[in-house]
């Protein structure tokens, strides 16, 4: 039966995972042992001790979330010029790719699909 992890998308530091990996390479603790301590999965810590073996303490910094790259814009009240054209540039670039897959979202929210 799978284990239930209480917290769903929980955030690693580097410093953290990189605490939790010396206790495997240094104190020679076995990974099922520290990841059941940590309550995270086996094969997530064997891939930080593999990629800071290979790369160093710098390969556990976190990935960058992908996130809306318009929401830094929308949420700020006074942009500048330069920000202003970025965000224009960006809705348009949106606007296109909606266009390429077949739909237009009017500006009351509404979708006209243009081909199917």
């Amino acid at each position: 039966m799978p284990r239930i992890r209480k917290d769903a998308n929980r955030y690693w530091s580097k410093e953290s995972k990189y605490e939790i990996v010396l206790k495997v390479i240094k104190e020679s603790r076995s990974t099922v042992d520290v990841a059941k301590e940590y309550d995270i999965s086996q094969s997530m810590l064997s891939k930080w001790v593999r990629k800071y073996l290979a790369e160093g303490k710098e390969s556990l910094e976190p990935k960058k979330k992908p996130g809306n790259p318009l929401c830094k814009y929308s949420n700020k009240k006074n942009l500048s010029e330069l920000e202003k054209l970025e965000y224009e540039n960006m809705k348009l670039r949106v606007e296109n790719e909606r266009l390429k897959k077949g739909y237009l979202v009017r500006g009351d929210g509404s979708v006209v699909v243009l081909k199917k």
